[in-house]
């Protein structure tokens, strides 16, 4: 007798993937008052993690955890989810009336269809956090938003377990998947990048503690960004200083030609949506993006005149 028929409205879990991800979202619904019945995992990372989060879960291979199991979370990674589907069904192992959830911000239910065609139930349910494989990985599932695609039938299913490991289900139409994951990639990883390179440009100007000094003015801005939008906008570009950003360009090109390049593709888009947003009036604008044009290679680039202020 499996879980779900113990315990009315319960499932049987199985975690195709003990990783970071899934070894968080299967101890979640075990606190929800599922029961993880079985793992699998490829690397000793994994199978300590599962150890650590899922302890008296027995470690069995894939198709195994799937005979298991009522519901099916497949946390792996993006690229291996496709080849993991096609191969699972490959093996004949009954998928007929199971929930098969992946956690692919990548996909929707479609990368799903051949366990779907062999009558699996299929569930995309991609958390918005980053999982670090830390203690505090299960505690940062409450209050996040998880981007959810399903069948209209089994949209009320999908949105119930994301409830239940303490998210709030937003529903993602299987033709924005790419657009939905493409802008939480360049708003997180991005994000991280250049915080790092940030840091590293303030320790060569002579900052022993580069977080110290970005930490509140990074959460402001961060603040400012959610309530107000490009409304919240500061710095050069907001006002219009094209001789300041001239010679930051001139010094990022001494000292990092790479962090360059990344300071005039976003000045470029800063600056566009700050005139969008009325904030530059447009003759500003034009001089910036003069500015922002000129060829590093050029030997009259660089050296800027413009006043240097935060």
């Amino acid at each position: 007798m499996t879980a779900s028929q113990e315990r009315p409205g319960r499932l049987a879990v199985g975690v195709v993937g003990a990783g970071r991800v899934g070894s968080a979202l299967g101890r979640a619904l075990g606190m929800a008052g599922h029961t993880v019945v079985a793992a699998a995992g490829v690397s000793e990372a994994s199978h300590e993690r599962a150890r650590e989060r899922l302890p008296g879960v027995p470690l069995v291979p894939v198709q195994d955890v799937v005979a298991a199991a009522d519901l099916v979370l497949l946390t792996v990674p993006d690229d291996a989810l496709p080849t993991l589907v096609s191969g699972l069904v490959a093996t004949d192992v009954d998928v007929q009336g199971k929930l098969l959830a992946h956690t692919s911000g990548r996909y929707g239910a479609g990368v799903l269809d051949p366990a779907t065609r062999a009558g699996a139930l299929p569930l995309a349910l991609h958390p918005v956090m980053t999982f670090t494989g830390r203690p505090d990985d299960v505690d940062r599932l409450a209050g996040i938003c998880f981007g959810v695609t399903a069948p209209d039938p089994l949209r009320p299913v999908a949105e119930a377990l994301v409830v239940e490991m303490g998210g709030e289900p937003v529903w993602i139409p299987e033709d924005r998947r790419t657009l939905y994951h493409a802008a939480l990639a360049g708003g997180a990883n991005h994000l991280v990048t250049l915080v790092v390179e940030a840091m590293d440009l303030l320790g060569r100007a002579g900052v022993d503690d580069p977080a110290r000094m970005l930490g509140p003015l990074l959460g402001a801005g961060l603040d400012n960004a959610l309530r107000l939008g490009i409304k919240g906008l500061t710095g050069p570009v907001a006002r219009g200083d094209a001789g300041t950003v001239e010679g930051h360009l001139a010094e990022l090109d001494r000292v990092s030609p790479e962090a360059r390049g990344a300071y005039v593709a976003l000045a470029r888009l800063t600056a566009d949506r700050a005139l969008a947003a009325g904030l530059l009036k447009p003759e500003a604008a034009e001089r910036l993006l003069d500015v922002l044009a000129e060829d590093p290679a050029d030997p009259g680039h660089g050296g800027g005149t413009g006043e240097n202020r935060p």
